[in-house]
């Protein structure tokens, strides 16, 4: 079994480059089962009704959210869709779900949905204790565990991997919007790369546009947060895994431009 892992999409326009290219991947890499992070999908930060019912259309398995889930108050009319997870350790009692079991072929996939905490400028549970009781909520139901841990901190990200190393399929990191080198079998048998990147305009400072970045950087000012425009790029991950063992046998980086 082939999982699809898509990196942040960021705007209107990763959007379309997603919609443009998704099919072709899912034919040319033989996926059976994708999840796409789409807490920038709409303006950057957020996503709306339109955009999520569009990757519906497209038979997208699970759509993630991060530290922009509440950026368009459309969310919270399909906030309780089965396909979609915000952080599974935001506050008790926050509308939402972050874990998923998902049917694909004759098996079931779990889903966690994470966010860190490390210059992250959310309050949220610690993500550590969290993933305990997550995985141990749904582990007798699943065959296979993914874990995506939103995420601004490298080390925050390696110190979750290896801390539930063995007890999940994968973990793979979001959020940074840069695509890492760093894909692995941990010790025991867990998946892991540390960010999958991004699915949005490739000249831009992760995603925004370069000019207003570089004028916050020189003149510690604010500025007004602006999308890059031109052609954009998919990142993702491949995870492949073996169907009598459950476990991962090789893992693949993407990038389409």
């Amino acid at each position: 079994m082939k999982i699809l892992t898509i990196g942040d999409i960021v705007g209107e326009n990763g959007v379309k480059k997603f919609k443009d290219e998704f099919l072709k991947i899912k034919e040319e890499y033989d996926i059976d089962f994708t999840i796409v992070n789409a807490e920038n999908s709409a303006g950057g930060m957020g996503i709306t009704q339109k955009i999520f019912n569009d990757l519906l259309d497209l038979h997208v398995d699970v759509i993630t959210m991060g530290n922009h889930t509440w950026g368009k108050k459309d969310i919270f009319s399909f906030i309780d869709h089965p396909k979609l997870l915000r952080p599974a350790n935001y506050s008790k009692g926050v509308v939402g779900k972050g874990v998923g079991i998902y049917k694909c072929k004759d098996k079931k996939i779990g889903v966690i949905d994470l966010i860190g905490r490390t210059d992250m400028n959310v309050l949220s549970d610690n993500p550590f204790t969290k993933v305990d009781s997550a995985i141990n909520k749904i582990k007798d139901e699943c065959d296979m565990i993914f874990v995506e841990f939103h995420a601004e901190a490298t080390a925050e990200k390696i110190a979750m991997a290896n801390y539930i190393d063995g007890k999940v399929t994968a973990v793979y990191g979001t959020h940074t919007h840069v695509q890492t080198a760093d894909e692995q079998i941990l010790e025991k048998g867990t998946a892991y790369i540390t960010d999958i990147g991004m699915t949005g305009p490739i000249s831009s400072v992760i995603g925004m546009d370069k000019e207003a970045s570089i004028k916050r950087f020189v003149t510690s000012l604010p500025e007004r947060y602006k999308l890059a425009d031109g052609k954009c790029m998919i990142n993702a991950c491949i995870f492949e895994v073996d169907d009598e063992t459950c476990q991962v046998v090789s893992i693949e980086r993407i990038i389409k431009k």
